[in-house]
């Protein structure tokens, strides 16, 4: 059985994710998290643009659709709130609960996808689902 392609990239997501978290954890010292959480925006900002027009992928954003330039911008915003809550987290928590925590953004998917795109995982799925939960409560839990 081949695998698929999109795992590939969600692994090399998840190896980014999470030097995301190492290297942030150590550039928060004595910087107000929500500056850095700027600084990090700004440098995104920068590296995208420069990859899309290496990549030869612009195109003209007035082309796209009303419905589009909504949900992305919602996207958007909910991404700048992601990461202003998750550098709070990293400055004040340690990186190896803070970033398990943040994957309950797992389940949350698995829910939302039901809701809203009327996905239907299959039991197997739903396990996995529920085992990143469980871990996250045991995270969570005080010594």
């Amino acid at each position: 059985m081949t695998t698929q392609v999109w795992f590939h990239w969600a692994l090399l997501s998840a190896v980014f994710a999470s030097l995301t978290a190492i290297f942030a954890k150590i550039g928060l010292e004595g910087v107000d998290s929500d500056f850095a959480t700027l600084i990090r925006t700004v440098i995104i900002l920068f590296a995208i643009t420069w990859f899309v027009f290496y990549a030869g992928k612009w195109s003209d954003p007035f082309a796209l659709r009303p419905k589009t330039w909504v949900f992305l911008t919602l996207s958007g915003l909910a991404t700048g709130a992601s990461w202003v809550c998750y550098f709070r987290a990293l400055k004040v928590g340690d990186a190896a609960k803070v970033a398990p925590v943040d994957k309950l953004s797992v389940v949350l998917v698995a829910i939302f996808a039901v809701i809203f795109l009327g996905e239907r995982p299959a039991a197997k799925d739903w396990l996995g689902i529920i085992l990143v939960a469980v871990g996250v409560i045991l995270l969570g839990l005080k010594k």
